[in-house]
């Protein structure tokens, strides 16, 4: 696609996911900044710079990541900002955006068990098993519960 004439230059973007998940990151790094800025590369760059303890650039993306407005955008980015939290063992921190998140979009009951597994990362086993338990009433085969 990148060697059509007038391609979308999102492509490198949608490319660096790609490098990302099959953990290459320096490439995946290389490959985003080709591409134009948008709220993927931000939280893309976010997550590299995460995986890369770059904590400059770390910093750089989550005040970018903050400065978000759009709705849309907005609960992408909180979810982003929640998981960098998780992974770096802030737990309490993601815990209270996933509960605000989950009071502003009632529908999205995934973000449970996002939750839970929070709680049961501060040992809070038993609220961890009612909080995964209002997933599991909704989705009892779910694998993931």
């Amino acid at each position: 696609m990148v060697r059509e004439k007038d391609y979308d230059r999102n492509c490198h973007v949608y490319k660096a996911c790609c490098l990302y998940a099959l953990c290459n990151y320096d490439e995946a790094k290389r490959e985003s900044l080709k591409g134009p800025e948008s709220a993927l590369q931000v939280r893309l760059m976010f997550h590299i710079a995460h995986k890369k303890n770059d904590e400059k650039n770390l910093m750089t993306y989550h005040h970018k990541i903050q400065e978000s407005k759009e709705v849309p955008l907005k609960l992408q980015d909180q979810l982003c900002l929640a998981a960098i939290h998780y992974l770096r063992g802030h737990f309490e921190e993601a815990t209270e955006i996933y509960k605000k998140l989950l009071l502003e979009n009632r529908e999205f009951s995934a973000i449970n068990v996002y939750i839970a597994l929070c709680y049961y990362k501060l040992d809070y086993y038993d609220v961890s098993l009612d909080i995964l338990q209002v997933y599991k009433n909704q989705f009892p085969t779910s694998i993931v519960a």
